[in-house]
């Protein structure tokens, strides 16, 4: 199949299409506009429908209802809405209703910037609204990926009734690369919607999509059933990367757009001997716990964000303290340099080798 030379949102909304979504319900927000007016264009045209909603509140509760009746249904945002969308999203977690959510993430707290960053980890692995729930959260680092993972997305959003998140940043979102669209390289056999709110036809009682249980026996059954789910995610649906750790004495721990960024400080330390890594996490939530068991050489961790600090408290759950994990980040809306993720390394390494390693 021959590549496509498209702008991240554009391909982010084909990738849904292929993907046999038929339904969005969103609100315009920079820097992800160019989905939804993608999707207003080229929906119509498969029989499908795009709805832009008097807010983000109700987009998220129309994705409720359509998901509800079975339907393939995504919708989308940048920061500040897909926090306005959190109340809907814990419903649809408590209710088992399958979607898609796509977080184009820019600088916080509040408006903040227009500006690509990376702040939204917590309320994304969180949970983001109330009550015991996870939500799967894919984060891509190039076009391409983001295209495979959305596809993906809706697979494991209906394969475990749950709903599924892709977590980007606006650069990945504006940016313009190749990219080709494929089934999903993971076969999952997806069992009939037998659950949806279709109507009865006088067949069988109605179904109810509900998150509401005002007996607390019952909640706590459905919270245990939820929990199950959630366990079986985490079993069979992490996914990341190992770049150059082999014999890395410094592993860099990074996702998106900052893992690109990590790579080039690679390029320019192997280039001087020194050496280093990347453990690249592909999904958020299930974190890649297991990752950080095959880096023995490791003397030091560094992770990478373009925020104040949010993965890297994952990161040392992880290794539980069987080496210093370090942190650097550029907040609001700044985008890290390969020189100066460089320096910050070179720093570390010295500090370790002074201290010889002691913690």
């Amino acid at each position: 199949m021959a590549k496509i030379l498209m702008k991240g949102n554009e391909a982010f909304g084909k990738a849904a299409i292929e993907a046999g979504c038929k339904y969005f319900f969103g609100y315009p927000i920079t820097p992800q506009s160019e989905l939804p007016e993608y999707l207003s264009r080229e929906l119509p045209k498969i029989g499908g429908a795009f709805v832009q909603s008097e807010s983000e509140v109700s987009a998220i509760n129309m994705v409720y209802g359509a998901g509800g009746a079975g339907a393939r249904v995504m919708t989308s945002s940048s920061s500040p809405g897909i926090a306005l969308k959190q109340e809907g999203i814990t419903y649809a977690a408590g209710a088992e209703v399958p979607c898609v959510i796509l977080n184009v993430m820019r600088g916080g707290p509040g408006l903040g910037t227009i500006q690509p960053s990376q702040a939204d980890y917590f309320m994304s692995t969180r949970g983001g609204g109330n009550g015991d729930y996870r939500t799967p959260v894919f984060a891509p680092a190039t076009v391409q990926e983001a295209v495979d993972m959305i596809m993906e997305a809706f697979d494991i959003a209906d394969y475990y009734r749950t709903p599924t998140m892709v977590l980007a940043d606006g650069m990945i979102g504006q940016m313009m690369e190749p990219v080709e669209f494929k089934a999903p390289a993971k076969k999952r056999e997806l069992a009939p919607k037998d659950w949806a709110t279709v109507g009865t036809k006088g067949e069988r009682q109605p179904n109810v999509i509900n998150s509401l249980y005002l007996e607390p026996e019952k909640l706590e059954e459905h919270c245990w059933k939820l929990d199950k789910k959630f366990k079986a995610i985490e079993a069979n649906e992490v996914q990341y990367e190992m770049y150059q750790t082999e014999d890395a004495d410094l592993v860099f721990v990074a996702y998106g757009t900052t893992s690109r960024i990590v790579k080039s400080s690679i390029d320019l330390l192997r280039a001087e001997g020194i050496k280093v890594g990347l453990i690249r996490p592909k999904t958020l939530w299930p974190f890649p716990t297991e990752a950080f068991n095959q880096i023995p050489n490791a003397k030091a961790l560094l992770t990478v964000e373009m925020s104040l600090g949010q993965m890297v408290e994952d990161v040392k759950l992880s290794v539980e303290g069987r080496v210093p994990v370090h942190f650097y980040g550029r907040p609001g809306g700044m985008t890290p340099s390969p020189a100066e993720i460089a320096k910050k390394a070179k720093e570390i390494l010295e500090q370790e080798l002074a201290t010889g390693g002691a913690r």
